[in-house]
């Protein structure tokens, strides 16, 4: 034997690990492959069920992963109170629930999204799919009420199925997020309007139980119970009371009586104006708003600033 010649066993030894790690790469890589490779298999009916139950949860990161790629993007942006509200659309609850996948009695994916109070389900139509779209028909029951029919819409992106509409209307998140800002704006305008005559009741009420107006809006909060007074008379909330609700600041200003009138008089003669303004200018509100003792509504966008008894009065003339 030529001593320098390794015996076969010893001169292949090495080549053992180094062909056994290859192995098990091209294994991982086959696997991972065959996951992508079912993940794009995916029908839309898979896509739509499991984004119902990401909505059903509340699971906003995951319903996120369901949206096309811009939609995706402008969801994750809006703010945690939209975002939630938006996934409460597509399931009809308030609350947080729990997804239940199923058939029902034509085979067809039922999803069932079950509250602590109450329940929604959502049963699956025969899917249309022409090429990169697909339509999945869904049939809503409705205690008490008709079922509501509805389609969505789904486009393929990426190799994967994404949500696209909800019935005639396309997922647009960036336009569709500028209506929701206004429609928040609106609404917190409507409130603080509605928290103005609030107080407005509470000063009247106020006046007429001890014969003047409070010395601030402070006065009029929380009492401790069966301990109402002129100090802590009960008449609205905490927050009414320290002069900031829902994005607006509230400000109470007492009108001197004018005229002669005799001293003694004077405090009951005594009249009151409310101004109310958007603590964020275009976020929490656009319009300010004054309100005084006759009970004339006037506001105006003041662009933040304090409205008063010149601006254009608002509802009934």
């Amino acid at each position: 034997m030529n001593p320098r010649r390794r015996p076969t066993k010893q001169r292949y030894a090495h080549f053992i690990p180094n062909l056994l790690m290859a192995l098990a790469l091209i294994s991982l890589l086959g696997m991972t492959a065959l996951r992508a490779q079912a993940q794009n298999m995916a029908g839309p009916e898979s896509t739509l069920s499991e984004a119902l139950s990401a909505a059903c949860r509340q699971d906003g990161t995951t319903f996120a992963s369901y949206l096309t790629a811009e939609n995706s993007a402008a969801y994750r942006a809006l703010p945690d109170a939209q975002r939630t509200a938006f996934m409460k659309r597509f399931v009809l609850l308030e609350e947080p629930g729990r997804p239940l996948l199923s058939s029902g009695s034509t085979g067809r994916v039922v999803v069932r999204c079950e509250a602590p109070s109450v329940a929604t389900e959502m049963r699956f139509g025969q899917p249309r799919v022409r090429e990169n779209l697909a339509f999945v028909p869904m049939e809503i029951p409705l205690p008490g009420a008709p079922s509501r029919s509805i389609t969505f819409g789904l486009v393929r992106e990426g190799g994967n199925w994404k949500l696209l509409s909800v019935g005639l209307v396309l997922l647009d998140i960036p336009a569709m997020s500028k209506q929701w800002e206004q429609a928040d704006v609106e609404a917190r305008e409507d409130d603080a309007i509605a928290e103005l005559r609030t107080v407005a009741e509470a000063l009247d009420t106020y006046k007429r139980a001890y014969g003047k107006l409070p010395e601030s809006l402070a006065a009029l909060g929380p009492a401790p119970k069966n301990e109402i007074s002129p100090e802590t008379a009960g008449l609205v909330d905490a927050d009414l009371a320290s002069g900031a609700k829902n994005g607006y600041t509230f400000r109470y200003t007492i009108v001197p009586a004018g005229g002669d009138i005799p001293e003694e008089d004077q405090e009951k003669a005594e009249t009151f104006s409310l101004v109310a303004t958007p603590d964020a200018y275009g976020k929490t509100g656009r319009r300010s708003f004054f309100l005084n003792s006759s009970g004339v509504l006037r506001g105006a966008d003041k662009q933040g600033g304090a409205a008063d008894s010149n601006d254009p009065r608002i509802g009934p003339s």
